[in-house]
């Protein structure tokens, strides 16, 4: 006889938001965006989306939807898609939170990726191309902001590892550093002095090869928006979001630990692991629970985001480390 032991994330179905509801709704949203009543269709896009659509069609629209990867499952309601995309952060566009429209402004097309670093040879490549040489999927998961609000979205991309693989990263390598654009004509936070511009992120080797590493490029069945990270950012739910860097252009491989964005901007206040603890407070408020965006639910906030059973072996030995914040 089988027994099914259910992973700390999985809860039944009825927990969720319906799949099947979603599922529909992103079915209609596919069809419209690939026929002649797009116009038609604008009241169900959100407002950036229907915008970035109206300007230019994306040339990876017809990869999504993407197959979902059953592994992930919801163990909360999806978060509203109008919430998810309207409710951001993206310091490159100001400090606020409702910096979607402004983030239309970014121009994604054309958008290259260069590798460099302790590669084999470095090499730079168009998104267009390369998210057509990813395996791609979708998987729902969780993310925590450190700010003490979280969100559950079906991000759609590619495991970390799978991009690494194409890297080819010679042997000494221990780190991954990511670097976003610079844009100050289009991105007005870049004329901010006080910060240290571009926004840099960084994982040891065996993190960026945990398989919950994920790089997104899509968000809710469709082409990821502008405000979410477009083209391409990084996803590690076990950590806080701020790890979560939007629009990389530049991949490099090294020996030595990055001081990262946040590091720079406030050593006192984040480090470079950022994983989810509840028990470690942020200097200026408690880490203990979390509110539900959309809602103003407060729930428990858990170690490692839930994640631990994928994660946490990363971390032994590394006592001595500031693992959070």
């Amino acid at each position: 006889m089988l027994i099914k032991i259910p992973r700390g994330w999985e809860l039944p179905d009825s927990a969720a938001t319906s799949e099947t509801l979603f599922r529909q709704r992103r079915s209609l949203v596919t069809a419209i965006a690939a026929g002649p009543i797009l116009a038609a269709g604008a009241a169900l896009l959100p407002r950036g989306a229907f915008a970035q659509s109206a300007k230019v069609a994306d040339p990876t629209a017809d990869l999504y939807p993407v197959p979902q990867n059953m592994r992930y499952r919801p163990e909360r309601a999806i978060t509203a898609e109008k919430e998810a995309t309207s409710y951001n952060n993206y310091y490159e566009f100001g400090t606020t939170k409702t910096i979607a429209s402004t983030a239309q402004d970014l121009q994604i097309r054309p958008w290259t990726i260069s590798f460099g670093g302790m590669i084999e040879k470095p090499f730079t490549i168009g998104f267009d191309d390369l998210v057509r040489k990813m395996p791609l999927e979708e998987r729902v998961t969780r993310m925590r902001c450190v700010e003490a609000w979280a969100m559950t979205v079906p991000w759609s991309g590619f495991p970390l590892k799978a991009m690494i693989e194409m890297a080819k990263p010679t042997s000494g390598a221990k780190y991954v550093h990511f670097e976003t654009f610079k844009d100050p004509k289009n991105a007005p936070g870049l004329r901010q002095f006080w910060f240290p511009w571009p926004y840099v992120e960084g994982l040891t080797m065996e993190e960026a090869t945990n398989e919950m590493a994920f790089i997104a490029t899509g968000l809710y069945g469709k082409p990821i928006p502008k405000q979410n990270g477009a083209p391409l950012r990084l996803v590690t739910p076990w950590k806080y979001g701020f790890k979560g860097i939007k629009g990389i252009v530049k991949v490099t491989f090294s020996d030595k630990r990055p001081t990262t964005f946040w590091e720079k901007s406030g050593p006192t206040e984040y480090g470079f692991w950022a994983n989810v603890n509840p028990a470690v407070a942020h200097p200026r408020w408690s880490q203990a629970t979390e509110r539900l965006l959309g809602a103003d639910e407060r729930v428990p906030t858990q170690i490692y985001n839930g994640y631990g059973e994928f994660v946490a072996d990363l971390y032994k030995g590394l006592e001595k480390e500031k693992l959070f914040m």
